[in-house]
Order: structure tokens, then C-alpha cells, then sequence
């Protein structure tokens, strides 16, 4: 019990310093949203900033750290050569890094064409491929970053990783503000600010990875038998990537067409993200390296127990937020967004995105919960099957619906692919073992926790309808939002207490082992 207490610590530091960083990424939104609006140049710097990072997604932080973390986890664990290890994989990934960022670099249009086909013929193209040669090597900085993330974490340090981000968001508030002022290009100047916040984040990293005794060396890979190991394992995990890639290129593309409809996605993801970085990618930072550590010292009851309590406190937190979001959606974002260059079309398009993706935020979470269950024993094949299934389903539906319902036809494919694709992670973790059982306390505690969502959804519809007159007041909206939200917090906490989702003696208990 106290190894889950002590994870369920560490998912509350990761997520407090996600929480942060997502604010602050909030605010750079914000402001993103009033220079820039919804037009052109906010469309083409989305498209260019995505490109890295969704390469980044697809290798450093998707395939290369899901199949090395485990393996340097039970490393560490066994009391063999980490290090040595660790060494080879840095080196192994910079050597990959360096020439696939000049390859990208040099295929910039090809890439933009993949990624939003409906700008040929339009400004933005030409636009997207000029921010894009800027930022594209910021793959390298932020992908190195991410292996040395999941070195700290595996030794346990998710502080340090987890506050570098903050860094990033800070950098690009502070250039805005600086170009704002001094009447610079703005799309440039976030363009150019892309690698700077890279090279930021990636000081900061090296500096807390020596603090921990490891400083990379680099040269040349070898290919030692561990190492293969490293790179069959990953086969699987980036086909996996890449199909989540292959997702997001038909949302792009769905998008593309419309003027804005880019940047009405990329605004009501970055909303629905704060919640989902806050608690899933903590929940699967820390229980991929905790179940590794187990199942290599044969834990199997502190395997089942980590990962129930693991997902039980995500759902804690990520069903009240999705009830929220799909309930109060239009007065979030209209007192966040709407002001400068960001219209009232604007917030009704965006409003409805961040519904439809509030509706699949339980199911983004409840994958990270479930994937680790199949990394730690280092299975990546199953993952990707279902993966493909996923792809199919979410191509279909977007292509299919667009005539229909235009852009949103996007958010709709991937809200529901993605419980899709947990339907298939639940019924293939079934053949695993009895640590992916779920036990009797999730069980009762689940429909409680839904249960107590739902009476915090009715709160917050009323106390909309009360505050209404206030949130169409410029001078007081952005109270009245806050009060909107603390009433639901207030109210699903009551219910939360009352129905017995959670208990004062599970927070006691946590508190004990601070």
C-alpha cells in the first residue's frame, strides 16, 4: 500500500508541476489568440510549431522513451550496467536526430503539404514552410530532453523534468510581449522563439541529470546486444507513433479547408490539454517505470495495487474536468478567448471542438493508464494493433462526417477512435496477468466518482444560467468565470465526500507519506 501512496506522491508533484506549465501554456494561448486571432498567420505558425513536436511525440517521448524506459528501469532495478546503457541510447538518438532534422529541413514543403494540403494555393502555405525551416530543429533540443526526462524519472526525479516546461511557456510570453513592443513580425518572432525555448529546456535538463551522476558522452552507438534490444522493442512502439501521427495529419487536413477551422482545433486542444497533461501524461510518466520495477522483482500484488490506484486518482480528477468541459465549453472559452482578433465566430467554433474533445478526455486518460500495463513487460505489438484499428476508424469518421458537419468532423474522430482504441487496450490487458485486474475498491469507487460528476454538471449549468448577465459583461466575465468554477470544485467535492469517491483517511494517509 505505501509504494502506491508513494506514486500516487509522485503523480501529485508531476501533475502540480504540469499544472503550472499548462497554465502558463494557457496564457501564451491567450495571447497567441488576441495578436494573432484565428487568420492566416496563426494557421501557418500551428502547422509549423506542430511539426516538430509532433515528430517529437512519435520518437523521443512515444517510441524510443516507451521502449527505453523499461528496460532502464529494470536496469536499475537489477543493479546492472545502466549507465552504460544510457550512454549508448543518447548517442544513439543524437546521430538519428542530426540527420533527420536536416532531412526535414530540406523536405519543409513536402511536409506542410502533408500536414495541411487546403493551404496550397494560398499565403499560408508559403508562410508555414518559412515558420517551419525555423523550427524544425527544435525536434533535436526537446527530443534529447525527453530521454533525459525519462532518466530523472526512473530515478525517481519528477520535478525537475516536469518544471523545464514552464521554461518554454515563459520564453514565448515574454518574446510576445517584446515583439508587441517593439512592433515586431509576430509570426516570426514565435517562429524564431520555437528553438530558443528548445535549447532552454534542454540546459536545464543536462544540468539536473548531472546532478544526479549521469553527464552524456557522446559516440559512436554500439551496437550491443541490449541496444538491439532496445531498437526491436521500438519497431512496434513507432508504428504505434506513427499512427497517432496519421491522426493527427487527418485532422489537419480535415481543417485545412476552412479558414481558421486549424487554429479553432489547436485553441480548444490547448484547453482540454490542461486537464489530460495534468493528470494522464503524470499518471503514465510514473506508473510506466513503477509497474517495470515491479514486474522485474516479481510484484505482483504491488503491480495490481500501483496500477488501480494509479487510475482510479486519474478518473478522481479527469471526469469532473470532462463534464465540465463539454457542459460549460462556451463560457470558457469565450472569457478566455475573445477579445483582440478572436471573434465571436471564433468562440462558437472553438467551443464546440472543446466540447466534443471533453467528451473523449476520459478515454485519452484512461490510455495512459492501460498502455503501461503492456510496455512494462516490454509488449509493443499489441498496442500498435489496436492502434491501426483506431486509424482506420478515426480516417473513416472525419472524412466521412466533414461533408456533413464540416471541421468538427475532426474532433468528433478522434474523441471517439480514442475509445475505440480503449475498449481494445481494456480487452487485451485481460490476458496479462492479475496485476491489469481491477479490484474491488475501483469497482465501487467508479460509479461514485461518475456519479458525483454528473451532480457537479448540474450545479455548474445552473450556476451558469445565474451568472450569465456577468460573463457578457466585459468588466466582470472573467470573476464570474472564477466563481463558475469554484462552484463546481465546491460542489463536486460535497458530492465527492458524501457518496464516498474518495475518503479524508485515503488523503490522511497520503499526507502521512509526504
Amino acid at each position: 500500500m505505501s509504494g502506491a501512496r508513494g506514486m500516487i506522491r509522485n503523480i501529485v508533484t508531476l501533475g502540480g508541476w504540469t499544472l503550472v506549465s499548462r497554465g502558463a501554456g494557457l496564457v501564451r494561448e491567450l495571447m497567441m489568440a488576441a495578436y494573432l486571432g484565428a487568420g492566416p498567420v496563426a494557421d501557418a505558425f500551428n502547422v509549423a510549431f506542430s511539426l516538430p513536436n509532433m515528430f517529437r511525440r512519435f520518437f523521443a517521448e512515444g517510441a524510443f522513451n516507451q521502449a527505453f524506459v523499461p528496460l532502464y528501469s529494470k536496469k536499475l532495478e537489477a543493479g546492472t550496467d545502466a549507465e552504460d546503457f544510457a550512454q549508448n541510447a543518447f548517442s544513439g538518438l543524437t546521430a538519428f536526430l542530426i540527420v533527420f532534422t536536416l532531412i526535414g529541413t530540406l523536405a519543409m514543403p513536402a511536409l506542410v503539404w502533408a500536414m495541411a494540403a487546403g493551404f496550397v494555393g494560398d499565403g499560408r502555405f508559403d508562410m508555414a514552410v518559412d515558420f517551419g525551416r525555423i523550427t524544425f530543429c527544435y525536434i533535436g533540443f526537446i527530443s534529447l530532453f525527453a530521454l533525459l526526462s525519462g532518466i530523472l524519472n526512473a530515478h525517481g526525479h519528477f520535478a525537475e523534468a516536469g518544471a523545464v516546461p514552464v521554461m518554454m511557456n515563459i520564453v514565448f510570453i515574454l518574446a510576445m510581449l517584446l515583439a508587441h513592443r517593439m512592433g515586431w513580425d509576430m509570426g516570426l518572432t514565435l517562429a524564431w522563439t520555437t528553438p530558443i525555448t528548445g535549447i532552454a529546456q534542454l540546459a536545464w535538463t543536462l544540468y539536473a541529470a548531472r546532478r544526479i551522476g549521469f553527464i552524456p558522452k557522446l559516440r559512436l552507438p554500439n551496437l550491443t546486444p541490449d541496444f538491439r534490444r532496445l531498437m526491436v522493442n521500438m519497431g512496434p512502439a513507432l508504428l504505434v507513433g506513427g499512427v497517432v501521427q496519421i491522426n493527427l495529419l487527418v485532422s489537419r487536413q480535415v481543417a485545412s479547408g476552412t479558414e481558421g477551422a486549424i487554429s479553432w482545433l489547436v485553441y480548444a486542444d490547448r484547453l482540454y490539454q490542461l486537464p489530460l497533461g495534468v493528470v494522464a501524461i503524470a499518471v503514465g510518466t510514473v506508473l510506466l517505470p513503477e509497474l517495470s520495477r515491479r514486474l522485474q522483482a516479481g510484484d505482483s500484488a504491488g503491480g495490481r495495487e500501483a496500477f488501480n490506484r494509479g487510475t482510479e486518482f486519474a478518473l478522481l480528477l479527469t471526469l469532473p474536468a470532462a463534464v465540465a468541459l463539454v457542459v460549460i465549453a462556451l463560457p470558457i472559452t469565450q472569457v478566455l478567448y475573445q477579445r483582440g482578433q478572436f471573434g465571436p465566430d471564433d468562440t462558437a467554433a472553438t467551443a464546440l471542438a472543446l466540447a466534443i474533445y471533453g467528451l473523449g478526455l476520459p478515454a485519452f486518460v484512461l490510455q495512459k493508464a492501460l498502455q503501461p500495463l503492456f510496455y512494462a513487460r516490454e509488449d509493443t505489438r499489441s498496442p500498435f494493433r489496436y492502434a491501426v484499428w483506431s486509424m482506420i476508424l478515426n480516417a473513416a469518421l472525419a472524412f466521412g462526417l466533414m461533408p456533413w458537419i464540416g471541421f468538427s468532423a475532426a474532433a468528433w474522430a478522434t474523441t471517439l477512435s480514442a475509445w475505440v482504441m480503449v475498449g481494445q487496450l481494456w480487452r487485451g490487458a485481460r490476458r496479462l496477468g492479475e496485476e491489469t485486474r481491477f479490484d474491488a475498491r475501483f469497482l465501487s469507487r467508479l460509479w461514485r466518482i461518475a456519479a458525483a460528476s454528473a451532480l457537479m454538471g448540474a450545479a455548474l449549468w445552473g450556476g451558469w444560467s445565474l451568472l450569465h448577465p456577468l460573463l457578457e459583461a466585459q468588466a466582470w466575465r472573467i470573476l464570474a468565470l472564477v466563481l463558475l468554477i469554484a462552484l463546481g470544485m465546491a460542489s463536486y467535492a460535497v458530492a465527492a465526500f458524501g457518496l464516498r469517491a474518495v475518503r479524508l483517511s485515503d488523503l490522511r494517509a497520503l499526507r502521512r507519506q509526504r
